[in-house]
């Protein structure tokens, strides 16, 4: 056993207060909340049930953290409700329209300019 994966291994959590494991080595019942998301399951207010670490040299911690919960205890999914989905369309359309021309884009907005590319552009000195 290599010594990053022993530092990373311990499944009783004496040394991290919960149950840990190198990365890719979690046992079966256990999944990240992307991996309930894609199985259609929510971890539905259950408490971390054990975690996988792996060593990272872009962290300043120097180490890269994924919780994991129990797949048994977790529960569907809630289904969108119309209001829900009417929400998330007039926030995408905020999202898409542009605040200075009230222009309505395909795609969203750049966040960093805060408006359209064209009314970013036309609001630029240029040079003589």
């Amino acid at each position: 056993m290599s010594p990053a994966f022993g530092k990373c291994f311990d499944p009783t959590g004496a040394q991290f207060g919960i149950p840990t494991y190198p990365w890719r080595y979690a046992p079966d019942g256990y999944a990240t909340r992307r991996q309930l998301r894609a199985c259609g399951l929510r971890p539905g207010g259950q408490p971390v049930a054990a975690q996988v670490m792996r060593h990272s040299r872009g962290r300043k911690a120097g180490v890269q953290v994924g919780y994991l919960y129990r797949v048994d205890l977790a529960k569907p999914v809630r289904p969108m409700t119309s209001r829900k989905w009417g929400a998330l369309a007039l926030a995408m359309l905020a999202r898409r329209t542009c605040p200075r021309c009230r222009i309505t884009y395909s795609y969203c907005i750049p966040t960093s300019l805060g408006m359209c590319v064209l009314c970013t552009h036309s609001e630029e000195p240029r040079a003589a």
